[in-house]
């Protein structure tokens, strides 16, 4: 009969004994508040502070931009506004100036009403007996005494036209004054403009007078200088031609060069007596210079065609660049336009996937069984 309750092995208890209390210390470090540390992450926090450093930057930018623009229409403003005010102050000088000369208080339809001297202007109370100022209230005139009635009904009508007429000619009158105003506003603002323009031509003319006078100026001194060195070189031609007449006619030039042949051999010259080189020496210089100067041509003409050589290769150089430069931009474009086809890809799947995680995968609600899973291991 076989016996199963077998014990387990030491080593394997204890191998058991040591994971369950690590475990307990593990979760004890976990679940506890006041020992528990968490690591934070340095390379997140620098790009944050890059991004945030970026943004105080843009925002800088933006706000001397946006100074720079404020500052830049008060100007504008403040010269718009004294225009403004120049133009209000001229147009109040003209009305007043129109008031006047044409509304003066004696020429309103009602000065009657509030003249200072109205008792003195005032008719008596009763002229004659046809006195059309008698009324009931006068005592002047009673019942049955009306014997004007129609002259005084033709004259009332006569004073209702004139009325009519004076009120007409009055609003005409307003019309043609604030018509005139505002002609002379625009003589005012044409005169204006006018002296502004002759302001400047006149500031114009006098420049090119300045520069016309400065041109003048420079030209006497050129000139000047010019007639300076022609007598200059005229007096140095004179002291020249004196000097080569002085040493054609002496004494040195005129002796026999055979003199300064030396003993020694006909190779030899005394260097005291040497009067210059013989023709066949001269057209043997002559001719070293000339081999000289068409040696120096060459060397010209070479250095010209490697520097020709030398352009060639900047250009083709440039043009490679160039064609390089439109050749990275294409592939740029393309792997832009690529990469917003993925991106476009990319959206659309998480979208599909977002989708499918709230309509079909995440239909059912977390039960309590869900929640109490949690905080009873550290894995």
């Amino acid at each position: 009969m076989y016996k199963l309750d077998t014990p387990l092995d030491r080593k394997e208890a204890a191998a058991i004994e040591r994971r369950r209390n690590r475990e307990q210390q593990r979760q004890g470090r976990i679940f506890n508040a006041k020992v528990r540390q968490i690591g934070i992450d340095v390379q997140g926090l620098e790009q944050q502070v890059d991004q945030k450093k970026q943004h105080e930057q843009r925002e800088r930018e933006r706000e001397e931009a946006f100074a720079q623009d404020a500052v830049r229409y008060d100007k504008i403003a403040t010269l718009m506004e004294t225009r403004q005010q120049a133009d209000k102050r001229a147009l109040n000088m003209y009305e007043n100036e129109f008031r006047s000369l044409h509304q003066q208080p004696e020429a309103r339809r009602e000065w009657d009403l509030y003249d200072p001297d109205a008792l003195k202007k005032d008719k008596p109370a009763r002229v004659h007996d046809d006195d059309p100022r008698c009324t009931i209230s006068s005592l002047q005139k009673f019942d049955g005494e009306d014997l004007n009635a129609k002259a005084r009904r033709r004259l009332q009508e006569e004073q209702l036209r004139e009325w009519s007429l004076q009120q007409q000619r009055e609003k005409d009158a307003a019309k043609w004054g604030q018509k005139e105003a505002d002609r002379l506003y625009d003589l005012k603002r044409r005169e204006l403009d006018q002296r502004a323009c002759e302001l400047a031509q006149a500031e114009e003319a006098c420049r090119r007078a300045i520069n016309m006078a400065t041109a003048d100026y420079n030209n006497a001194l050129a000139r000047e200088a010019e007639e300076r060195a022609r007598l200059r070189r005229q007096q140095e031609q004179d002291d020249n031609a004196t000097e080569v007449s002085n040493a054609i006619f002496s004494d040195m030039l005129t002796e026999n060069p055979a003199v300064a042949q030396s003993a020694f051999g006909s190779h030899r010259v005394v260097p005291d007596r040497w009067k210059g080189m013989t023709p066949e020496q001269q057209e043997e210089v002559r001719r070293i210079q000339a081999l000289q100067a068409e040696e120096q041509r060459r060397k010209r003409e070479a250095e010209k065609r490697e520097k020709d050589e030398w352009d060639r290769q900047r250009a083709l150089q440039a043009r490679t660049g160039v064609l390089i430069e439109r050749e990275v931009e294409r592939v740029n474009r393309d792997l832009q336009r690529k990469q917003a086809e993925e991106n476009l890809r990319l959206a659309r799947e998480q979208k599909a996937h977002k989708e499918f995680l709230e309509k079909e995968l995440y239909t059912n609600p977390p039960t309590a069984a869900y929640f109490m899973q949690f905080n009873t291991s550290s894995r």
